[in-house]
């Protein structure tokens, strides 16, 4: 699985009766003790902690069997059951070796954890039949071999002689200003490539759906002194759309993302930018950006440059065109972000 990186998967289920009960696991011939000492060990932790269930994911080692685990606790409402409370849990293993990569990239796993937990306990409420549950493991199991394996590539893209190299003391950097990014758009208009062009200079070719959010970062200099931009890369799917106002929250500026060759990209972004308005309301305006992307298919285009730089006027908002398969204007696009958040930071402060 996963370029061996996952060992194996158990979904543990809490029983008021006989206690941890693996309900499923992967490989299906996964031996006894481990899948055990999986259930026993996640609830030991629950009650070491008066019941309290983590929101985040967490990783705790086994050391007797050599690996760590990846866990998402699932908490639902059950009448029947002590506490009134029915707990759950899945564990992805992994080896000790391959830690760095799943402390590093925590935050690209929690949304495909986080939605996996909601369907798993609509369906447990429901009283679903067990196949359904298994089905949406196994989808989540597919999703986390997607993430791991584009993660894998971006780590051999950046130290090419050794895949997952152990942590190593990186010069400090005092940072000066430090923004948030929220990048938004259809799907498929090329928001993770645009930002993976722009943190990592490459460019993914192999489409996967975002996940809720991804949270890359990049500290860089400019103007003489060191920024750090976080960026929120948003999911398009209608099904995030209830989780996208809390991604909103926060922004110091928004980016709108569209597709030249694809005219719905572009008619939706009005609806993008009165959703954004409606969650930010209460909140400082900020500074907002229309991205074009797909310039080198050009011959391809659907909406003109003219049509663009209307709607931007129209909305407020700055426009360009870029290109995440060349490169072409995306870095200056970001400076130009970033030095707008200067200015208006600076304005703030003499404020």
């Amino acid at each position: 699985m996963s370029g061996n990186l996952i060992h194996s998967i158990v979904y543990t289920v809490f029983d008021d009766a006989i206690g941890p009960n693996p309900l499923y696991y992967l490989p299906l011939d996964l031996p006894d003790h481990i899948r055990m000492l999986v259930g026993i060990k996640t609830i030991t932790i629950l009650s070491g902690d008066q019941g309290f269930i983590p929101d985040s994911l967490i990783i705790i080692p086994f050391p007797s069997i050599k690996l760590k685990g990846i866990i998402k606790y699932i908490e639902r409402d059950d009448k029947k059951r002590r506490g009134k409370v029915a707990q759950s849990a899945i564990t992805f293993l992994f080896k000790q070796a391959d830690d760095v990569i799943f402390y590093k990239y925590m935050s690209y796993l929690e949304a495909p954890f986080n939605e996996i937990a909601r369907k798993i306990g609509e369906l447990e409420i429901s009283n679903a039949p067990k196949e359904e549950i298994i089905a949406e493991i196994e989808s989540l199991r597919d999703d986390i071999k997607s993430i791991l394996i584009d993660l894998r590539s971006k780590e051999e893209f950046l130290v090419k002689s050794k895949p997952f190299p152990e942590s190593s003391p990186k010069l400090e950097k005092i940072v000066d200003s430090k923004f948030k990014i929220a990048v938004c758009g259809d799907p498929g208009v090329g928001k993770t490539s645009t930002i993976l062009r722009f943190t990592d200079n490459a460019f993914s070719r192999r489409y996967i759906p975002t996940m809720g959010v991804n949270i890359s970062d990049k500290i860089f200099q400019i103007k003489e002194k060191f920024t750090e931009l976080i960026i929120w890369d948003i999911a398009g799917q209608t099904k995030f759309e209830t989780m996208r106002r809390h991604f909103y929250q926060g922004s110091d500026a928004v980016v709108l993302v569209f597709d030249i060759t694809n005219l719905k990209t572009f008619l939706s972004i009005r609806d993008w930018y009165n959703d954004i308005k409606k969650y930010l309301s209460e909140l400082k305006e900020p500074i907002s950006f229309l991205l074009g992307n797909k310039s080198d298919m050009n011959e391809q285009r659907k909406v003109s440059k003219e049509e663009a730089k209307l709607l931007a006027e129209d909305l407020h908002l700055n426009y360009a065109e870029i290109s995440a398969l060349t490169g072409r204007n995306v870095e200056f696009s970001f400076y130009q972000i970033t030095e707008k958040l200067i200015e208006s930071k600076i304005v703030r402060m003499d404020n």
